[in-house]
């Protein structure tokens, strides 16, 4: 692990979705910019010391010395958007597999360097686009993908939050800190952090993708260096239209991603937080209501990504668990030299990571634009 340390919220959610399914070790890291720092932390997490680091750089080169039965098989990178480039380029260099928080890069042509490394390297890449790890995301993304809906026509989108409704980087509380800091998060603020959530997911479960953008960026805390709010038009490349909007000044809000698909047939709406449900609205019969786990017509993507029976909930952990074990599975395969399990095989990978990175340029860009339409 890169990055994570003593009091990074992040870090630690990475290490219990990676320990969850029993598939993957944390075996080294580098846990801070502070070598001693990092090294205090990765005693409290049980490492031996001399397998933590004071620097990704000697985590990388001592781990390649070691026997390959010994070394560590991937790198997970869970700093500042401003760090994650360096350690990934790197590690994909010296044949380490990558998992990647996201945004994937700083700016557009760090994404772009990392896209060309994965291709010229063969690794496996993944990006915790988590929200794709809901089983009752698949589901939907397998109902539409088998046309159950029809011709998708209409896409709303929404990702509001309340916790940056007051100026809280002034405390000097970390997670606001660095996410409105230019220097660290980059040229976006709640676009980056969360609105390419939103624009993966619509992307995701729709297998669309946004063609065209106008948006409308603000900034309502006096002070502060990005954006906090925007609403955003999008243009499908199958011609269907949508809305977007991604908000940290939403007073009240806690973490409400939530979206709304409509098709020629009918639509459906899921919300991240009663992720368990999925509703299926007709257009000439009733609504249906699928339950994580439940019997019926559950795709077997969806099956795949459920580890309890009905009625016993699965949540956040559980959905990045779910690209963190068929990271695994991919890795192990490799590593065996065969194919894995084509269920598995669905997480969010660089690619995607240059779709947010494109998007958080295009929807600034525009937000800047007195034109407005912005092509993706």
């Amino acid at each position: 692990m890169v990055g994570g340390g003593i009091g990074a919220f992040i870090g630690a959610v990475h290490r219990m979705a990676a320990a969850l399914d029993g598939e993957i070790e944390l075996v080294c890291g580098a846990f801070s910019s502070d070598p001693e720092k990092s090294k205090k932390s990765g005693a409290e997490l049980g490492l031996p010391p001399e397998r933590c680091y004071g620097t990704f750089q000697e985590m990388i080169k001592s781990e390649k010395r070691l026997r390959p039965d010994k070394r560590m098989h991937a790198v997970s990178i869970v700093t500042p958007n401003h760090l994650h480039f360096p350690p990934a380029k790197m590690a994909l260099q010296n044949g380490f597999h990558v998992i990647c928080d996201k945004p994937l890069a700083f700016n557009m042509k760090e994404a772009l360097a990392l896209e060309k490394l994965v291709e010229e390297s063969g690794m496996i890449f993944a990006l915790t686009h988590n929200y794709t790890g809901y089983p009752m995301v698949k589901q939907a993304r397998q109902m539409i993908k088998h046309g159950a809906l029809g011709t998708i026509r209409k896409v709303i989108v929404e990702y509001p939050q309340g916790w940056l409704s007051t100026d809280l980087e002034a405390s000097g509380q970390k997670q606001a800190a660095w996410r409105t800091d230019p220097s660290r998060s980059g040229i976006a603020g709640a676009m980056g952090d969360i609105g390419t959530h939103a624009e993966n997911l619509a992307e995701y479960i729709t297998g669309l993708q946004i063609t065209e953008i106008c948006a409308d960026i603000s900034i309502f805390v006096p002070g502060r260096k990005l954006d906090d709010d925007g609403n955003v038009l999008l243009h499908f490349g199958n011609g269907a239209k949508g809305i977007l909007h991604a908000s940290q000044i939403c007073a009240g809000e806690e973490n409400n991603l939530n979206i709304r698909v409509y098709g020629e047939n009918g639509g459906l709406e899921w919300r991240q937080m009663e992720p368990n449900t999925l509703l299926v609205k007709w257009l000439d019969k009733p609504v249906q209501v699928y339950r994580t786990g439940g019997v019926g017509d559950l795709y077997p993507e969806a099956q795949a990504h459920t580890r309890i029976p009905a009625g016993h909930p699965e949540g956040y952990l559980e959905a990045f668990a779910n690209i963190y074990r068929n990271f695994a599975v991919c890795v192990r395969a490799r590593l065996e030299g065969r194919d894995p399990d084509p269920l598995y095989t669905d997480f969010p990978t660089v690619k995607d990571g240059v779709r947010g990175m494109r998007f958080i340029e295009k929807v600034i860009a525009s937000g800047k634009s007195k034109s407005k339409w912005v092509r993706m």
